[in-house]
């Protein structure tokens, strides 16, 4: 007897339906469950800050980063920073598209009364305003064209020699960040395209090293935010990069006997030792 018995005359089908209790994947195949997975957009980490300019006194809206949503990742031993999803350095510039007037944003409200005249003098008399419009992001051309416009701000208005460098370093950094992107989506490590960005990466790299270098003997400490034992280690490691191992094992040197140097930082300087020795040898 079959607790469905009887029902045949509907025209049911009672085949395989005598056990109430089966597993439903002993009668039909379990329909396959594909999780979603949300696209993770730039724009996701980016929000509309309404910044008004020193100079001109307009009010302007630029691109800044969520910073409660960035996931920091290890940073290039140059200290370049790097974030989860999103070039943190593209967004560090402010621009005022009304008088011209750009700087990084450590730097951007921080003006002299003779610096804002020679700004007005040397920038805003000549600057041609293109859009006021916000792009939902910004791309590396864009980016580096803006710190361009913070790098020529900062000598008119005699801007310290580690600004201008700090500057240099970052253009280099986005450079770098956008031969990353390029290799991630296909570009061939030897392609004319890529062989044009590493060109402007080193050129940058050079113009900030040479600069940190000047402004470490002629400035005070902290300098762009940095205590001397940092900036010896980026210096240090800079300089090996650009294959000057001489300046870079005497930071190198300078880093490992001194006595107030943290762990992170000591660590880091007997790795690029040994690096150093490596390159030496060859």
């Amino acid at each position: 007897m079959g607790i469905f018995e009887g029902l045949e005359k509907y025209g049911l089908d009672l085949d395989g339906m005598g056990n109430l209790f089966a597993e439903e994947g002993a009668t039909k195949k379990a329909a396959e469950v594909k999780p979603v997975v949300e696209e993770v957009k730039e724009e996701d980490f980016l929000l509309d800050k309404s910044v008004t300019c020193v100079v001109c006194d307009n009010t302007f809206i630029t691109k800044a980063l969520k910073t409660s949503k960035l996931r920091r990742m290890e940073p290039d031993k140059d200290l370049r920073p790097r974030y989860q999803h999103v070039d943190s350095l593209k967004y560090d510039v402010i621009s005022c598209p009304y008088c011209g007037y750009t700087g990084m944003s450590r730097y951007f409200t921080h003006l002299s009364s003779l610096q804002i005249r020679l700004i007005k003098e040397g920038v805003c008399s000549k600057f041609k305003p293109t859009s006021t419009e916000v792009p939902a992001t910004y791309d590396y051309d864009v980016a580096i064209e803006r710190y361009k416009l913070s790098l020529y701000n900062t000598v008119v208005k005699k801007g310290k020699t580690s600004e201008k460098a700090y500057t240099c370093l970052k253009m280099s950094w986005l450079c770098r960040g956008q031969i990353e992107e390029l290799l991630s989506k296909g570009a061939v490590e030897d392609s004319e395209t890529i062989r044009k960005w590493r060109t402007q990466e080193k050129y940058y790299y050079e113009q900030a090293y040479e600069g940190l270098v000047k402004s470490v003997a002629a400035e005070s400490f902290p300098i762009c935010g940095m205590d001397q034992n940092t900036m010896d280690l980026l210096l240090a490691e800079m300089a090996a990069s650009l294959e000057k191992y001489e300046m870079a094992s005497k930071l190198v040197s300078r880093l490992l006997l001194s006595q107030n140097v943290n762990r992170n930082i000591k660590d880091r300087a007997l790795e690029l030792k040994q690096e150093i020795i490596e390159q030496l040898k060859k």
